[in-house]
């Protein structure tokens, strides 16, 4: 196998029970076979399940962090997508063993005295835990909640239920797009904003919290990528393409345009491991000793990319064409 970052630890889990959450929304708990505890986590991290075809997803853990006796994630079923949540709602019963990897924290909660919660539709998976966080430790809270229709929008009773903040559920249908203003503007400068969601709202916070307070971005996850993650949006340009070196398999590689760095790696190391190939899940992470990335992935914080000491091969590419030295 290549010798990539350390991969989270691997474990086997039963499928205790699955749950109607809502609309298009499958909850599945998950538990060890034995009964043995599971491994600790903290609001914002997810699991990496590899599914019964083969398929590998990542999904939020949107249940308690401190009950380690079950996982529990919330999958909402897209005939569109593909075909992982799918495979989810329709041949992952009660009693199935799937192996999973984690839990993994990209999208972690940071101190804050104020929090701007920010979901559409399934984006309240990975929010669901921080909200329940920040209400527990005393820290004052807002969450915008929106979805297509209030019964397409899950865990709005656990939501009403936690005190100490201000829940707004806006469903589309009745009260039209999200109004960012009416949490967004007064914040104070100590106040943290977290949003998840489609793209086109992550988009839509980026730009107004840009505009109101440029020195304090939004925490935001991603369901898919980033816009400029396309091979043909080149922050630093490539048109002839550039080399990578491999440096543990000797292997010097040409990455033409319109081709991703992580189709050419695998010409040498075809284990490289990979998932999501979109630049949101983490999966394909790899050492560089050399070169400046060209970062497009939603993983790396902008202190991350700046250092250039990993990046996601799937989507990352060679900044001016020079030549990247991997750690493969």
């Amino acid at each position: 196998m290549a010798d990539v970052l350390s991969p989270p630890p691997a474990l086997r889990l039963r499928v205790q029970d699955t749950v109607r959450e809502a609309d298009g929304v499958l909850g599945l708990l998950l538990a060890d076979p034995w009964g043995a505890p599971l491994p600790a986590w903290e609001p914002g991290a997810h699991l990496e399940v590899s599914l019964p075809s083969g398929r590998i997803r990542h999904y939020s853990l949107s249940g308690d962090p401190g009950d380690l006796r079950t996982y529990r994630l919330g999958v909402l079923r897209d005939p569109g997508g593909r075909g992982g949540s799918e495979e989810i709602h329709t041949s992952v019963p009660a009693g199935s063993l799937l192996d999973v990897r984690g839990p993994v924290n990209r999208f972690p909660l940071v101190p804050a005295e104020r929090y701007a919660f920010i979901a559409g539709g399934i984006g309240i998976t990975p929010l669901l835990p921080m909200v329940r966080e920040a209400a527990a430790g005393g820290a004052a809270w807002s969450l915008l909640y929106g979805g297509r229709t209030l019964t397409s929008m899950a865990y709005r009773d656990e939501l009403a239920a936690l005190g100490g903040g201000n829940l707004v559920l806006a469903p589309e249908d009745t009260h039209g797009r999200l109004d960012l203003d009416s949490l967004l503007r007064g914040l104070p400068d100590t106040a943290a904003v977290y949003c998840c969601g489609p793209a086109g709202l992550i988009t839509a916070v980026e730009s107004r919290c840009a505009d109101l307070f440029p020195a304090r971005p939004p925490h935001v996850e991603r369901f898919t990528a980033a816009p400029d993650a396309a091979l043909g949006s080149a922050s630093g340009p490539d048109e002839g393409g550039f080399e990578v070196e491999l440096r543990r398999s000797g292997a010097v590689l040409h990455v033409p345009p319109g081709r991703s760095l992580l189709d050419v790696v695998r010409e040498a190391v075809p284990s490289v491991p990979s998932s999501c190939e979109q630049g949101i899940c983490g999966t394909c992470e790899t050492k560089v000793l050399a070169g400046e990335p060209d970062h497009r992935d939603s993983v790396l914080s902008e202190a991350e990319k700046a250092a250039g000491n990993t990046m996601m091969i799937c989507v990352g590419r060679s900044r001016g064409g020079a030549r990247l030295v991997l750690d493969l």
